[in-house]
């Protein structure tokens, strides 16, 4: 069975909303773009990494729009590798509409069960991996259906802006999956995978 991986960039408080451009979100969130003031070569080869393997995207359809209008001109330019990968691999799309599919091997999951189709896709898939996409993150969050939960929290607080954890959590343990990682302008990067069962409760006054 294959593994379902969430990549996020978000900010301290957890805002994952529209950090890669200013056009992302224009209506109602003033600081579209906040991750590129932010970027380091080390986060950079992070994020790199993490794709190693993916041979799926899964996507939300505003993830999916703003893809599919950028990666597919950016062969043979600084981004070469990503767009080689994003162009080659299916990409499967979450949304309600009838979205422009017309990048090359993309296609539109049922919305009324879209669980079942998610769930589907592990069979056919070893790597499938989910970017930004809140609204499809929250789905996966809610029926736990996620294998590995990777975040680059961004060193500035927004106060404003759709988090990460925005009404689709339920009690999930987790456990971390290896050491967190700074760069050098404060970024941390923690990879986490969850756990069967809820979060143990205690007492503190118990302790030996």
């Amino acid at each position: 069975m294959g593994q379902i991986t969430i990549e996020l960039f978000t900010t301290l408080d957890l805002v994952g909303q529209a950090p890669g451009g200013p056009d992302e979100d224009p209506e109602g969130f003033d600081f579209g773009g906040w991750q590129a003031p932010l970027f380091s070569e080390i986060g950079g080869a992070q994020v790199a990494d993490a794709y190693a393997g993916t041979d799926a995207l899964l996507l939300g359809r505003r993830t999916y729009d703003i893809f599919a209008g950028y990666w597919p001109h950016q062969q043979g330019g600084a981004d070469d590798g990503f767009a080689s990968l994003f162009n080659r691999i299916p990409k499967y799309v979450a949304s309600r509409g009838r979205p422009d599919l017309s990048w090359d091997h993309s296609a539109l999951l049922d919305a009324d069960d879209l669980v079942g189709d998610i769930r589907a896709l592990r069979e056919r898939h070893q790597q499938i991996t989910v970017v930004g996409s809140l609204n499809l993150v929250q789905t996966l969050l809610r029926e736990k259906l996620f294998d590995r939960l990777d975040l680059w929290i961004h060193p500035i607080v927004l106060g404003v802006g759709k988090k990460v954890f925005d009404g689709g959590a339920v009690p999930t343990s987790l456990r971390l999956l290896a050491p967190p990682v700074s760069d050098p302008v404060g970024t941390v990067h923690v990879r986490y995978g969850p756990l069967d069962g809820v979060p143990a409760t205690g007492d503190m006054t118990d302790r030996g």
